[in-house]
């Protein structure tokens, strides 16, 4: 296989997973007695540009299909940072009803609603047909298709370039990344502002967050990866945070190249030798990752096994695509999971893929009174636990897996 950013042949291993379906394909009935898509998910590390990366075995068409289930809205700490980014970005940048703003991958209308309310023109680019619709009834205006070069093309060719373009966690999601970063390029005003924001590759090896890999996620990406990428396709990256978003996330500010209309903060070059110090243009920062992962399967299976024979109730919630990761390799079935929980009423009646675990209300809880409770999203463990502290009436206990098993 060749690296999907520079072409260059990828040798380096950093983990195999073994197979399962895409992680946000969930079941009907009727799919439970038809056969499922299961798909090798093992990652790449390319040693010249340090991308790290699924191999090749499903499309994005065969992912994102428009029975696809993932709705950005259902999460309260999600919206609250959704807003609270517009309110930054309307400051920093001068954004008014003079402007324009495009989301890529924008869900459900979850982040651009609050650029509606304040009356700033906006549209999302999202190609997920159960998604566009849910932005539209929120007053967002939504291109149906992906993202790339020739669909920035289009935009501009009907007068809407962009002063602000927003990415939040797409960047991952494309197979193509240049195709796809190019279309920034082309989108963007001479003075416009991109913002990308993912999880991070250095918090995912430091805390072992390996159930973010699914096949819906191309790419993991370091600082230093995303940089060379941005710069290829003609943008300079001028500034970068951390923030605590999914387990630790970057937002990245990139701006056309040569512009010069935004001065390159020193929290650029920082975050690149934070990274070289690391290790991340090492092979050796990518050895054991695999081993680490193992344990974390063979921990939480060992609780679900001990808890199942002390004839003790366990159940889960969130039917996250990351849980679907870690429950198929670890091959949990509903014998140890008798359900899981989800505030989406798009996944309730549903299940999960792979394991086939029955997703149902949060009403289940209330009334089987589970002795556990495995809190798969455990990005959202703390708004979780708040929103089901009336598990404590009958002495039920939370518990999370990653990045060790940990009863709460």
């Amino acid at each position: 296989m060749k690296c999907r950013h520079c072409q260059a042949d990828l040798h380096l291993p950093f983990i195999d997973l073994g197979s399962a379906p895409p992680s946000n394909a969930y079941l009907t009935e009727q799919a439970l007695r038809e056969p499922e898509k299961w798909f090798p998910l093992r990652v790449l590390v390319c040693t010249d540009c340090w991308l790290v990366q699924t191999e090749d075995h499903a499309g994005a068409d065969e992912l994102f299909t428009k029975e696809y289930a993932y709705f950005s809205s259902f999460s309260t700490t999600w919206l609250n940072h959704a807003k609270d980014y517009v309110e930054k970005m309307v400051v920093r940048f001068e954004i008014d009803e003079a402007s324009l703003v495009v989301e890529i991958a924008a869900n459900d209308g979850y982040l651009l609603q609050y650029v509606v309310e304040r009356g700033i023109p906006c549209l999302g680019v999202e190609p997920t047909a159960s998604t566009a619709v849910a932005a539209r009834a929120k007053g967002v205006e939504v291109v149906e298709e992906f993202f790339g070069a020739e669909l920035a093309k289009k935009l501009v060719s009907q007068g809407r370039q962009a002063d602000l373009v927003v990415a939040n966690n797409v960047l991952a999601h494309v197979p193509d990344i240049n195709d796809f970063v190019a279309g920034f390029t082309i989108l963007l005003k001479p003075d416009g502002v991109a913002t990308f924001e993912f999880p991070h590759l250095l918090k995912l090896v430091e805390q072992c967050q390996f159930d973010t890999i699914y096949h819906e996620h191309f790419s993991y990406l370091s600082f230093t990866a995303v940089s060379r990428i941005l710069e290829c396709s003609g943008l300079e990256v001028f500034d970068v945070e951390e923030l605590s978003t999914h387990g630790g996330s970057l937002r990245v500010f990139a701006q056309k190249k040569g512009s010069g209309e935004k001065p390159v903060s020193s929290q650029v070059l920082a975050t690149l030798e934070s990274e070289s110090r690391a290790g991340v243009t090492t092979a050796v920062y990518y050895q054991g990752f695999q081993a680490r992962a193992e344990k974390i399967k063979d921990d939480l299976l060992s609780f679900l096994l001990k808890k199942k024979a002390q004839g003790q109730k366990i159940a889960a919630y969130g039917a996250a695509a990351k849980g679907n990761t870690l429950l198929n390799f670890a091959g949990v079935r509903p014998d140890l999971l008798t359900y899981v929980v989800d505030r989406s009423t798009a996944k309730q009646g549903q299940y999960l893929p792979g394991s086939r675990i029955p997703i149902v209300s949060e009403k289940r809880i209330k009334d089987e009174q589970p002795d556990y409770i495995v809190i798969l999203p455990w990005n959202l463990r703390d708004e979780i636990v708040q929103q089901l502290s009336y598990v404590s009436e009958w002495g039920g206990d939370f518990v999370v897996s990653v990045p060790s098993l940990e009863v709460i």
